[in-house]
């Protein structure tokens, strides 16, 4: 969304959503039932806002895991590689970009990216290759 209170605005009016029809849920898969419904509400967002060609900032889903404080150089080439990666995932086309993000950063199954973006399956697995294949370019060129 780019911007952090139109996300949040967005994941509320989610929320809301998710609340008004959960009486009609009858899935097995309430994460994905959630994130479908985040998925539209910023689609929708998106379209009425004639912002459908920009980038989604995943800022927050880059950010260090490490146990350890590292040093100031450490932090320094580990902040460089977030944003090299951020960068590169914002490059990507969004059918590409959403996929890697649902299976690399929220770490969902192939069964659930397929429910929350309603595509089969066998395209979500193909995206995913060639989104990884692009990414792995892109970052292969980057200037080191």
């Amino acid at each position: 969304m780019k911007d952090v209170h139109d996300a949040q605005d967005l994941v509320q009016e989610a929320y809301l959503r998710a609340l008004r029809f959960f009486g009609g849920f009858h899935g097995e898969d309430g994460r994905a039932w959630l994130l479908a419904i985040v998925r539209h509400t910023c689609y929708d967002w998106l379209r009425k806002n004639k912002l459908a060609g920009q980038a989604l900032d995943h800022e927050s889903d880059l950010g260090s895991l490490a146990d350890e404080t590292p040093g100031p150089e450490a932090m320094q080439l580990r902040e460089a590689d977030r944003q090299l990666i951020q960068d590169s995932l914002e490059r990507l086309p969004p059918e590409y970009r959403e996929v890697l993000v649902l299976r690399e950063l929220e770490e969902m199954s192939y069964r659930q990216i397929a429910a929350v973006t309603g595509l089969p399956i066998g395209t979500v697995m193909s995206r995913l290759a060639r989104g990884r294949k692009r990414l792995q370019l892109m970052l292969a060129g980057a200037p080191k």
